[in-house]
């Protein structure tokens, strides 16, 4: 499956009598965006932490860019960067400073042409030689995407990327997240705000229990609700509206 950048069947893990993954299945295609939505507690983070290689799982199987993450841990961190909820960047230095540290780190070539080079894609020339400090909140986001990219690494995962900004800085980061995807790059997104998810995602797979209750486009999704009519006047389903529906089904059957 070539045009797969990732691969989970059957995806288990448990903490001593705590079933977090009861079978999960998803794939992934190359260059798109996925997004895993889930509350609190439906295991998202144990996926991401199984399939940037930080946690071990019981049993399944897990690809990352045609590496098995059990078998060849090595080469799946080399294929993917992952960014947290709060922005990693060391604000005593300057934004140019953060990446040619990240490049060194790399051991690329010429790390200050990589960082140049990103500061530019990132719209942050003029704020190169401040410090990260004196940085907005959505300024410091593209800064750290920005050092989650050198290397070009094929995979970019992004653990809830918008939480605390404002609703200019969101847009801001949802507009260099497209441009990411767009440019060939695989974005594994989770988030908790499903505005977002509908804004963003090619495909949307929702994680309840432990397990995937619903997966597809979010026109998909939107199909397996009847379209509420008031006044005459067909009502489109919000992503929000199916996720609740969704998990409200499953928890009172």
């Amino acid at each position: 499956m070539p045009n797969i950048s990732i691969q989970v069947q059957d995806l288990k893990k448990s903490y001593k009598d705590l079933n977090v993954l009861k079978g999960v299945n998803f794939s992934v295609e190359r260059g798109s965006i996925f997004a895993l939505l889930g509350s609190n507690g439906a295991g998202k983070t144990t996926v991401v932490k199984i399939l940037t290689t930080l946690l071990k799982h019981d049993s399944g199987t897990a690809t990352v860019n045609g590496f098995d993450v059990a078998l060849k841990p090595d080469h799946v961190r080399q294929s993917l960067s992952l960014t947290g909820q709060f922005a990693a960047v060391d604000e005593m230095l300057t934004g140019q400073e953060n990446l040619i540290m990240i490049a060194r780190l790399r051991h690329l070539k010429n790390p200050r042409q990589v960082a140049d080079d990103l500061l530019t894609r990132f719209g942050l020339t003029e704020a190169a030689r401040r410090r990260a400090s004196t940085y907005s909140g959505g300024m410091r986001r593209r800064l750290d995407l920005a050092m989650s990219l050198v290397g070009t690494p094929p995979i970019l995962f992004l653990d809830e990327p918008t939480t605390g900004l404002d609703p200019e800085a969101r847009i801001e980061v949802w507009k260099v997240v497209k441009e990411l995807a767009n440019s060939g790059i695989t974005v594994f997104l989770t988030t908790q705000y499903l505005d977002e998810a509908e804004q963003l995602a090619d495909h949307i797979a929702i994680l309840h229990e432990g397990k995937i209750i619903a997966s597809g486009t979010l026109q998909e999704l939107k199909k397996l609700f009847p379209p509420a009519k008031v006044e005459y006047v067909e009502k489109q389903l919000t992503l929000e509206e199916i996720f609740l529906a969704i998990i409200g089904k499953k928890e009172n059957q």
